[in-house]
Parts: C-alpha cells; sequence; structure tokens
C-alpha cells in the first residue's frame, strides 16, 4: 500500500474510531459507571494516532485506490477497530486477559455473538451498550459506513464496497457507490428503529429494547440477559424478534427496492429469497416433529413449534439468539441445526454463513455436471434470477466451498489439539466462521467460550473475520501475487 494512501486512511479510520466510542463514554459518565476511564484512554491513544498521521498527510491528496488497496482498506479497518475496542474492554476490568477481550471486540464487530462473559447482566450498561453497538456498527460493515460519509473515498468506493460486500455480485442502488450506501444504512437504521418501538410495546426496557434491536438487525445476538431472550418467556418478544431477523436474513438491497417501487414481486421473484423461505419452513417442520415430546418443555405441539421456530431463524441468519437450550434437542435435531449454521441467510444481508445463493450455484452446476455424463456435448450455463451466471463466478463459488471447507476442517482440527471435544472443536470453529455465536457441547447456548485456551480464542477470532469478509479478502493477501508490483 502506497504510504499516502495508508495515512489518509488510517487516520480517517482512528478518528471514526474515537467518535465510536465515545457513545459508551457518554453512557458511563451519565451512568456514572467506573469503567469510563477504559474508554478515554482507549480513545485518546486513537486520537493521538490519528493526530500524527493527519499531520503528516497534511498537504498531500489522497489518490485513487486500487483494487489492492481497497482489499488491503478492508482488512486494515476492521483490525484497526477490533483492536482499539478490545483495548478499552481490557482497560475496563471485566476481561481478565486480552486475547478475552480481542475475541468480544471481534465477536461484536462480525456480529458473531460468541462470548467469553457468563455474568452478562453484571455489566455496566455503558459495556453492554458498546457490545450491541459494536454489532450495529459490524452490521452492514464499517467500511461501507465510511464510503457513506467520506466523500474523499468515493473514488474508490466501488472497490471497497465489493470487498465488504457478501454474495456473488453487489446490487447498485444509485449512480454513485456512496448513495448506495447511504440508502442500506438507511434502511438498516429504519428498521431498528421500528423493532425498538415493537419491542417496547412488549414490556421491555427502552434500553433492552435498543440493545435487542441492534443485534437483531445485525444479525449478531449478543444480549443485556444471561438466558437471552428466554429470560422475557414472552411469546410477543420472541415474535417481533423472529420476525426482524427473518427479514434481517433478506438482501438489505432487495427489500430497499421493494420500499422503494412498492411492489413485493421483485423479493419472490429472487431465487434466492424463495429457497431461503422453503428452507427455513422445512427445518421448522423437522424441528417441530424431532423435539416434540421429548422433555416437558415440548410436550406439546405448539410449544414445539415455537421454540423450533425461533431456533431456526436465529441459526439459519446466524443471529444466535436463543429461548432454549438447544444442545440438549435430538441428534437429528441438533444435525439440522449445524446444517443451517453452515447455510446461513441471503447474500447482500447482515447475516453470515456461506449464504444460500452459492448452494444454489453449486447445486446447479451439479446437475449440469450431471447432464453433460449423459450427453458429453451438452452446452449449459447455469441461470440465476434470468441472468446467465460466467464461468468465472461458478468457479469462484466453487473455490469458496473448498476453502471454507478446508479452513472449518484445519480450525476444527487445532481447535481439538488444543484441548476441545469433537463436538465441541467442531461446531466451534463452524460457528466462528458462519457468524452463529453459540456452537454446541461444551460450547452449547447455555454456555460461554470462557473454557477455551487464549490460542484457541484468537483462532476463533480470525475464523470470525475470514467468514465476516468471506475468505477471498484475507486469503488473497497471503498469496505472492498479491505483493507482486503492477
Amino acid at each position: 500500500m502506497r504510504q499516502i494512501v495508508f495515512e489518509h486512511i488510517c487516520y480517517r479510520i482512528l478518528y471514526a474510531i474515537s467518535g465510536i466510542l465515545m457513545v459508551p463514554l457518554s453512557i458511563a459518565l451519565i451512568a456514572q459507571e467506573d469503567v469510563w476511564h477504559a474508554y478515554a484512554i482507549a480513545i485518546s491513544f486513537s486520537l493521538i494516532g490519528a493526530v500524527v498521521l493527519s499531520q503528516s498527510a497534511s498537504g498531500k491528496k489522497m489518490p485513487p485506490l486500487n483494487h489492492k488497496e481497497a482489499l488491503l482498506v478492508v482488512v486494515l479497518g476492521w483490525l484497526i477497530l477490533v483492536t482499539v475496542t478490545a483495548v478499552a474492554y481490557r482497560l475496563s476490568g471485566f476481561f481478565p486477559s486480552f486475547s478475552m477481550a480481542f475475541f468480544e471486540s471481534m465477536s461484536g464487530f462480525t456480529t458473531t455473538g460468541a462470548t467469553i462473559l457468563e455474568h452478562i447482566e453484571k455489566l455496566p450498561k455503558s459495556l453492554l451498550f458498546m457490545r450491541s453497538f459494536s454489532h450495529c456498527i459490524g452490521g452492514v460493515g464499517i467500511i461501507v459506513l465510511s464510503v457513506a460519509i467520506l466523500p474523499e473515498l468515493a473514488a474508490g468506493g466501488l472497490q471497497l464496497f465489493a470487498a465488504e460486500s457478501s454474495g456473488i455480485q453487489s446490487e447498485k442502488l444509485a449512480p454513485r457507490i456512496s448513495g448506495t450506501a447511504r440508502r442500506i444504512w438507511g434502511f438498516y437504521i429504519g428498521i431498528t428503529v421500528a423493532e425498538t418501538i415493537f419491542l417496547a410495546f412488549g414490556n421491555m426496557s427502552i434500553f433492552d429494547a435498543i440493545n435487542h434491536s441492534m443485534s437483531t438487525v445485525a444479525t449478531g445476538g449478543f444480549s443485556t440477559k444471561n438466558a437471552s431472550i428466554g429470560h422475557y418467556n414472552s411469546l410477543y418478544i420472541e415474535l417481533v424478534i423472529l420476525a426482524f431477523m427473518f427479514l434481517s436474513g433478506i438482501s438489505f438491497a432487495l427489500q430497499c427496492r421493494v420500499l422503494i417501487s412498492r411492489r413485493i414481486r421483485p423479493l419472490f421473484n429472487s431465487i434466492e429469497t424463495r429457497v431461503y423461505i422453503f428452507i427455513t419452513l422445512v427445518a421448522i417442520a423437522l424441528l417441530t416433529l424431532n423435539i416434540y415430546g421429548t422433555t416437558p418443555h415440548y410436550d406439546t405441539i405448539g410449544d414445539s413449534l415455537r421454540y423450533a421456530s425461533f431456533q431456526t431463524v436465529s441459526i439459519i441468519t446466524t443471529t444466535g439468539f436463543t429461548t432454549t437450550d438447544f444442545d440438549v434437542w435430538p441428534d437429528a435435531s441438533r444435525f439440522i441445526l449445524l446444517a443451517l449454521m453452515f447455510l446461513g441467510g441471503c447474500s447482500g444481508s447482515t447475516a453470515g454463513g456461506s449464504k444460500i445463493i452459492r448452494t444454489v450455484v453449486v447445486i446447479k452446476h451439479a446437475v449440469h455436471s450431471l447432464r453433460r455424463m449423459l450427453r458429453p456435448n451438452l452446452v449449459e450455463t447455469i441461470v440465476i434470477n434470468g441472468r446467465a451466471i460466467p464461468r468465472e463466478t461458478t468457479e469462484g463459488v466453487l473455490g469458496f466451498y473448498a476453502l471454507y471447507f478446508m479452513a472449518t476442517g484445519i480450525g476444527s482440527l487445532i481447535l481439538i489439539t488444543l484441548g476441545l471435544d469433537l463436538v465441541s472443536g467442531t461446531s466451534a470453529a463452524i460457528s466462528s466462521m458462519s457468524s452463529v455465536g453459540p456452537g454446541l457441547g461444551a460450547l452449547g447456548a447455555s454456555e460461554s467460550y470462557s473454557s477455551v485456551s487464549s490460542a484457541g480464542l484468537y483462532l476463533l477470532s480470525a475464523g470470525m473475520l475470514l467468514g465476516r469478509l468471506e475468505l477471498y479478502t484475507i486469503l488473497v493477501l497471503f498469496t505472492s501475487h498479491f505483493w507482486r508490483k503492477g
């Protein structure tokens, strides 16, 4: 990366982080919490770095970003954001080690929702808010936010947006990429406010409603309660959160188009949305039948449907909220949940996972391969929503799956080597890569990650970032070709 680009980008990121941490600092000061100094120190370091870099870049115009620099900026932005916030967490005194603070910070900004904390309700309000706020910031992405706010980055905005966005192809909603980013953020904030209002009507405190809304729309999963959503034991609250989780698993750009056109047909014209709805309904039906009558909690079909519906939507959208301990469910149910973790939501949403559209492409490719075995001279192209998918895109999707399985397998092996059992290690690796949060076994819905070693926490943190930026953005940095000039 050119030095001038590095200086311009880093000082802007550091200023942005200072502004982000000012929010929990203000809450801590108003609530007279002792942890205010943790934010103040982190902000001070961030501001000092920003001033030094801005002075060095003073008078030097920032050149347009090339593709390689855009990729570096994305990764660098996330690492700086997570590290500075981790410093604040560590200084708060609620995280025994920096590895735990770093894990919690990474989990928040990547919207994973895994935690090392065992007594969440004992945290000061500023920390509870910061955890949920990190979901909100990371939901659409700190880089997309920067593109929307900083016109200086407009020249490289498209590259940044493509590197940050999930799925096969980014969809522009406005002539300029900054306009697209602003519209997405506007919609994002709008549904967050809407959910907050709905939850407040369910007798949830305003503070809890805001926090849970930020976690829901970001498909993050951090809660202000030890028992997550199960704490409220309210069917109304569960239905509200379920509905907004489901919406957050659908492409935000597609939902914006529906609002702009005032026609719902584009939503159902998308094969990915149709498959997403179909998989969700089938999974709910299978889980309901499988858990029915297994324990006193599921002794009626209504109760079974209630818990199965919430956990299905929570897992497929990779939110990770819980209303019950699904780790005690039958093995068939746990396998279904593990498969949903891998699938994730739709491209262009805040959900993690491999994305349903990629699975659709792989299945179509497999069908075409079978046809070619019978008719070797057959020439077909994969068509998605009436558009032919280029061969390069199909190869990229297949490559993604290969890398995803390799990364998950290697991560599972290392975690097992570090002391986790097979179920816990494998589910934790999948959960971190897919940004789900809870796993199975020792890291299940009712457990925290506090028992994982420091090395394991850093490994899972790397998995979270790798999954959040969808592998290629990070892995390409480790190739020799990336660092060649030209």
